[in-house]
């Protein structure tokens, strides 16, 4: 209470007068200003809704990062580039460590600047060894640049993995990294095959979250719509499909779904290719049936991926009850081998494109 915090006040010299004299003093104390502590009061309209709260201290992070600064990063070439902007290999020349640079085409409003501002923040605080770790964030001659951890065997793009047991590796560190996100209250809204990152400790992290999500609000559609429209849930594609209702938790999971369905066929797993047009993924996504394991596949890996690809988002389980699925836990003891034959069907590292 807020009584309680008052200073305390001597006693007063007259330990005889009436009752009703102490009660007045007691009552001219409490008016006193000099005793009163008054309650902060809140500006709903500086209120912002973060699934997180930021960092205590924007020059350094909860695992004791110290803030990079823009200057000390060297390009060294670029390794990826799409519609959205452009990732360079850079070295921070003080300490000879390498990151992942990505920056973003175009000049945003400053509504739009805050709210990147803001995400980033929360982003840094996100610490598990299956997402792909956010250092800082620059804002460079109008242009939005965001430091990233380098992941030195690119994507799992265009990947044929058809070993169950190596797919059951991989599909672990995807969902570890899911659950984690998700016990966060982040969700990412765009898994696929690209954003899925590989590094030489055999390690498979999930990138491209977080910021990409705001920036897809304010670029043209036409930019990433195709790119991405491919691995999103049908409710996301046609609202009319669940009332309205979308859980993006459940999306992640359908998404992951289609990902690894597509590992182990080699092949986009809907009757149309995922570069078609918009009309024809939209029909094959929200009007055919959800696609299915082959027959030649085991049980297990049928049932994981049905358990993914249910049409009714409720009935798809959650990232951390997938990772009680038969087919994740019947790899657990071959982990540290699945894990090397995974490394060995990758290919090498794409050359550097040049700068």
């Amino acid at each position: 209470m807020i009584s309680e915090m008052r200073p305390n006040q001597s006693p007063p010299p007259n330990a005889n007068n009436n009752h009703h004299h102490q009660n007045n003093n007691s009552k001219d104390r409490r008016r006193r200003k000099d005793l009163t502590l008054p309650l902060p009061q809140r500006d709903t309209n500086l209120a912002v809704p973060l699934p997180l709260p930021p960092t205590s201290a924007p020059s350094s992070g909860p695992s004791g990062h110290q803030f990079i600064p823009f200057p000390e990063l060297e390009r060294l070439n670029r390794i990826g580039s799409g519609s959205g902007g452009t990732v360079y290999k850079v070295l921070h020349r003080t300490t000879n460590r390498v990151y992942a640079l990505k920056v973003i085409y175009g000049h945003h409003e400053d509504s739009v600047r805050r709210q990147i501002h803001r995400e980033i923040q929360i982003l840094r605080d996100v610490d598990d060894p299956n997402v792909v770790k956010c250092h800082d964030m620059y804002d460079h001659n109008g242009e939005i640049q965001v430091l990233l951890e380098f992941m030195d065997e690119g994507s799992l793009e265009g990947k044929h993995i058809p070993q169950e047991n190596h797919l059951a590796d991989l599909a672990r560190q995807i969902l570890r990294g899911l659950a984690y996100l998700h016990r966060r209250h982040i969700v990412h809204r765009d898994i696929k095959p690209s954003n899925l990152l590989v590094n030489s400790r055999r390690q498979v992290k999930i990138a491209d979250f977080g910021v990409g999500r705001i920036l897809n609000q304010t670029m043209d559609p036409c930019n990433s719509s195709v790119g991405t429209i491919a691995y999103m849930s049908p409710e996301r594609i046609n609202t009319d499909i669940n009332d309205g209702q979308y859980d993006a938790y459940a999306g992640d999971i359908w998404s992951l779904g289609v990902s690894i369905l597509e590992f182990y066929m080699g092949r986009f797993p809907f009757a149309v290719g995922r570069q078609g047009d918009w009309a024809s993924l939209m029909c094959a996504i929200c009007m055919s049936q959800p696609p299915e394991a082959p027959h030649t596949a085991s049980p297990d890996f049928r049932d994981f991926v049905s358990r993914c690809l249910q049409r009714d988002p409720s009935r798809r389980w959650t990232a951390s009850r997938l990772l009680s699925h038969p087919f994740i836990t019947h790899g657990s003891p071959h982990q540290t081998q699945i894990s090397h034959n995974l490394h060995q069907l990758l290919p090498p590292p794409p050359r550097p494109l040049p700068s």
